[in-house]
């Protein structure tokens, strides 16, 4: 070997083992340390590996619930708003003169007709009473009675027979919002009266034959007959509807009391003897006279849901109203008096009252509550003092089966 190499040292190449200052040789380490020491190594790397896989592990096992859950988020429909909204259900407009539904939903954009109607033996059988909503049954001279027909939501084709005109009219229609008035003339002094009261009145003798009806088989002073349609064309611009002149409700009224077939009579002269039965069948009271049943001329029997029975004070004169020199009779239409309502079966007793001729009769039970109608058509009976009203069946408060109201 070369002098100038130096000479072969074992731990050449090795870390060095030396203190600080490095002033003196490392100690040498035997070979169990230096495997000792390189598995403490290998050791803790694999330790750091496994770490770092679990924290990566970790974070994206949470990247992959963060994601699901956005997901989740994002396709879950939103929830619907918590509804507030009150439903109200519309109300069916109810006809003025009736309080029935209206026909087609709405009250038609017409004023309320009137037609007065003879009652003579020969002017039976009538036409249209039961398509009118309130029947006028009136006194007149001979004390026999006449017919008003109100006509406003329902019509009819065929009415009659028109008569003349009474001064009682005058107080019937003027609570009518102005209504149309058709009749077949009257004396002057009642002519008068007419045109001075917030009626439209319709002299059908001066008018044009075109508005009246001759049926066949009927003879003067019997046979002038008309239609709702023609008499409401003559004023095709009046659209307004009457205000209502009763109270309605589908309930009996407060203090009401059933009365099994409960009936009224009401002789106003032999040739106009009334009575009114309840009919459980047709839900209606079936007018007749003299116990036998008042048809019309379509062969129908004459009907009313509600009969308002008004008690009411009469005078005759000062006109003389026909040939035979039967005098006008006329009615106080104000003030107050006794009155008996039948509807449902039932007879409620009480008071009508009114205070002037351009509103309705307040009716009165004998309990002091309001009397309301059955909804559907009127009769309307004014009735002279001294005339009795018998009411058979259950009247209120009464525990007989026939109960005779007779003013003084």
């Amino acid at each position: 070997m070369p002098d100038d190499q130096p000479p072969s040292d074992p731990h050449i190449g090795r870390t060095s083992g030396r203190g600080v200052g490095g002033d003196g040789p490392a100690p040498s380490l035997s070979r169990q340390e230096l495997q000792n020491r390189r598995g403490g190594r290998r050791s803790r790397t694999w330790l750091y590996i496994l770490i770092a896989v679990v924290v990566i592990i970790g974070a994206i096992v949470a990247a992959i619930a963060a994601s699901s859950a956005t997901s989740t988020t994002a396709t879950k429909p939103p929830a619907k708003p918590k509804d507030t909204t009150t439903t109200t259900v519309p109300v069916a407009p109810s006809c003025p003169l009736t309080g029935a539904p209206a026909p087609g939903g709405a009250v038609p954009a017409r004023p309320a007709l009137g037609v007065k109607i003879g009652n003579y033996s020969g002017d039976r059988p009538s036409a249209g009473l039961n398509q009118a909503d309130i029947v006028f049954e009136e006194p007149v001279e001979g004390s026999i009675t006449r017919i008003l027909a109100v006509f406003q939501c329902q019509s009819a084709p065929l009415v009659g027979d028109l008569r003349s005109a009474r001064e009682p009219d005058v107080g019937i229609l003027s609570q009518l919002s102005h209504p149309i008035f058709a009749h077949a003339g009257g004396i002057d002094p009642v002519l008068a009266l007419l045109k001075a009261a917030p009626i439209t009145d319709v002299n059908v003798l001066d008018g044009s034959g075109s508005m009246l009806i001759k049926p066949a088989g009927r003879v003067a002073p019997y046979s002038t007959f008309t239609s709702t349609a023609a008499m409401w064309a003559l004023y095709p611009s009046d659209l307004t509807a009457p205000s209502p002149i009763y109270q309605y409700s589908s309930g009996l009224p407060s203090g009401s009391v059933a009365g099994s077939g409960a009936s009224v009579h009401i002789p106003f002269s032999s040739s106009s003897d009334v009575t009114w039965e309840w009919s459980a069948s047709t839900d209606s009271y079936l007018r007749l006279y003299s116990n036998e049943p008042d048809k019309l001329l379509d062969g129908s029997q004459t009907a009313a849901d509600n009969v308002v029975i008004m008690t009411v004070h009469t005078t005759s004169g000062p006109w003389v109203e026909n040939s035979e020199g039967g005098l006008e009779v006329q009615v106080t239409a104000t003030g107050s008096g006794p009155l008996v309502v039948m509807r449902n079966g039932v007879a409620i007793t009480g008071t009508w009252s009114r205070s002037s001729l351009t509103g309705p009769a307040t009716l009165t039970a004998a309990n002091g509550s309001p009397i309301t109608l059955q909804p559907g058509n009127t009769w309307n009976e004014l009735v002279p003092v001294g005339i009795p009203v018998t009411i058979t069946g259950t009247p209120p408060a009464a525990s007989a089966t026939s109960t005779t109201t007779k003013a003084k």
